[in-house]
């Protein structure tokens, strides 16, 4: 996994779509996890601090010790780190908008089987800004042409699931999720474009070294079939 940024506290990679961070009884038949292969990477034990979804690809933050963890858990409790994604929705997006809709932690079947009550609903704000259309002469739904956009998407907090309820919540739900998404969208860029994956990518992280204070930004810019449509797309990034 390529290594981002290392030293004696803490390494950030850039995980692949399709892997998870760690174990998880939703998904009990994988046998790989980044958890596992940074640690064999880096030769020593590490600790996640945050997570990305499966199928959501980009920076992946890791402390080498449990004191580096804690530090850096208390920047994302806090709001002081920033993180920055890509997405392609579906339509035209606003030129930028803030979206502002509390979430309810839905209860897994597997994962959630012991649990009694139901969490109450959590405030979630995610910040959106349109960076560039298309308009494709495909009827894809209902329109002769389908248009897609792509979005820089900043949430404040890390819900579950967050930014894609969220742009499901506002009509842009992003390509390739099969969950929140539309599948006649999802099998469009699958059979046009070989791009199976969901469109979301942490692209940035921008913190404090829990060590030494300074600003730390980490980038990892779309690769493989996320990359090829965006230049497929003339869709530069900034």
């Amino acid at each position: 996994m390529p290594v981002l940024y290392r030293d004696e506290h803490l390494v950030a990679v850039h995980k692949p779509s399709g892997l998870l961070v760690h174990r998880s009884p939703i998904d009990r038949h994988e046998t790989r996890f980044a958890l596992q292969l940074v640690r064999d990477q880096v030769g020593q034990r590490v600790y996640p601090v945050h997570r990305l979804d499966k199928p959501t690809s980009g920076v992946l933050l890791f402390a080498l010790s449990p004191e580096i963890a804690r530090e850096l858990s208390t920047q994302f409790a806090e709001h002081s780190m920033g993180k920055t994604y890509l997405a392609v929705v579906r339509g035209y997006c606003p030129d930028s908008g803030s979206i502002d809709h509390p979430l309810t932690d839905k209860a897994d079947a597997i994962a959630d089987r012991n649990r009694s009550q139901p969490r109450p609903a959590q405030s979630a704000h995610t910040d959106y800004r349109c960076l560039a259309t298309v308009e494709l002469p495909h009827a894809v739904d209902r329109y002769p042409q389908a248009r897609y956009s792509l979005v820089e998407l900043l949430p404040r907090e890390g819900r579950r699931h967050q930014l894609r309820r969220h742009m499901k919540h506002i009509g842009h739900p992003i390509i390739g999720d099969a969950k929140y998404g539309k599948g006649v969208h999802n099998r469009f860029f699958r059979e046009h474009y070989a791009c199976e994956r969901l469109l979301l990518a942490c692209t940035g992280m921008d913190l404090l070294h829990p060590v030494s204070g300074e600003p730390l930004q980490l980038r990892a810019e779309p690769v493989g079939s996320f990359a090829r449509l965006l230049d497929g797309f003339g869709w530069l990034l900034p």
